[in-house]
């Protein structure tokens, strides 16, 4: 929970500006918070007797640890601490803005699938305070409360340029996906969305639109419209509106809709990342970048939508 302290109200922001850099330390410690609360500490203790007590989330600290300092082909987080939890507190505080993401990405996964599928006996045992679900929603909201442009969404952290354009198609876009079983298409987006954030702008534009046409291809197949495995963009589009995707009364209507994605995010692709860069190197703008993930997104909504209203 995120209480609206007399402190932060007059702090607000009238606009979307988001940083993606130089993560606030404030905002690194609330994160430490919501581990304590949703994982749990790490203790490993010994009464009187010699038996010895330790915590389920210790096993989470210690793989957490493990998997960092294997993916970073170091030994260990940090210097200081006695535990692996301690480690990831001390790392969190003082690494790069990539790093902390990366340890919250791969922390709130833990959250998200393990500690959720645990009995209330080992939530106990764990003295865990917050719901999988509410620490999510908490980190969200933290990201939001510091203008960090960044959001927990399925398993990733996924970058935000506009948070009217998220909440409004980009996480209806992933969640569409997922329920309406669209698997080949939704590991393209979010793939698309992981080469965004580490800056593989030319990956990022490639994957959205390799998730665009999985979409139409996955519609196809499923209806029996004849298509090419090795179809692109354009004959996929024109195959579903020979087919009726959308109502014949509604061609007009819509020829701006058709002019869009013929001419939108095929063409980004295209001109900016398919066909080689030539003699010179070609930077393409995050905004540029920005822009195609959130017309794929919307394409992709529009196309479940009228797929789902045909059955």
């Amino acid at each position: 929970m995120i209480f609206d302290l007399f402190s932060k109200r007059g702090k607000k922001l009238d606009k979307e500006i988001f940083i993606y850099d130089n993560l606030p330390a404030e905002f690194r410690i609330q994160v430490i918070h919501i581990w304590s609360d949703s994982i749990g500490r790490w203790y490993y203790e010994t009464d009187y007797m010699g038996q010895v007590y330790t915590s389920p989330s210790n096993n989470i600290w210690l793989q957490i640890h493990k998997q960092l300092c294997k993916e970073y082909g170091i030994f260990s987080l940090s210097k200081h601490g006695d535990n692996p939890y301690a480690k990831c507190q001390h790392f969190i505080q003082n690494t790069t803005t990539e790093q902390v993401l990366d340890i919250i990405e791969m922390s709130f996964l833990w959250i998200d699938k393990v500690v959720r599928t645990w009995d209330q006996s080992v939530l106990k045992k764990a003295e865990i305070m917050q719901k999988a679900e509410d620490a999510i929603e908490e980190l969200n909201g933290r990201f939001r409360e510091h203008a960090i442009g960044y959001q927990y969404i399925e398993g990733q952290i996924v970058r935000v340029d506009s948070e009217y354009i998220y909440e409004e198609a980009v996480q209806p876009a992933i969640s569409m996906l997922s329920e309406e079983g669209f698997e080949g298409a939704s590991q393209e987006f979010m793939s698309a969305h992981e080469h965004f954030r580490k800056g593989r702008h030319k990956e990022a534009i490639s994957d959205a639109l390799k998730a665009f046409e999985s979409v139409m291809k996955t519609i196809c197949k499923r209806k029996g419209w004849e298509v090419r495995e090795s179809a692109t963009a354009k004959p996929l589009i024109n195959t579903l509106f020979q087919n009726g995707l959308l109502s014949i009364s509604l061609q007009t209507q819509f020829s701006s809709l058709r002019d869009t994605l013929e001419s939108g995010l095929p063409t980004i692709r295209n001109k900016n990342s398919g066909h080689g860069q030539g003699e010179s190197i070609v930077h393409l703008p995050p905004h540029l970048v920005a822009y195609a993930l959130h017309l794929s997104a919307t394409n992709i909504l529009f196309l479940i939508e009228s797929y789902k209203a045909l059955d």
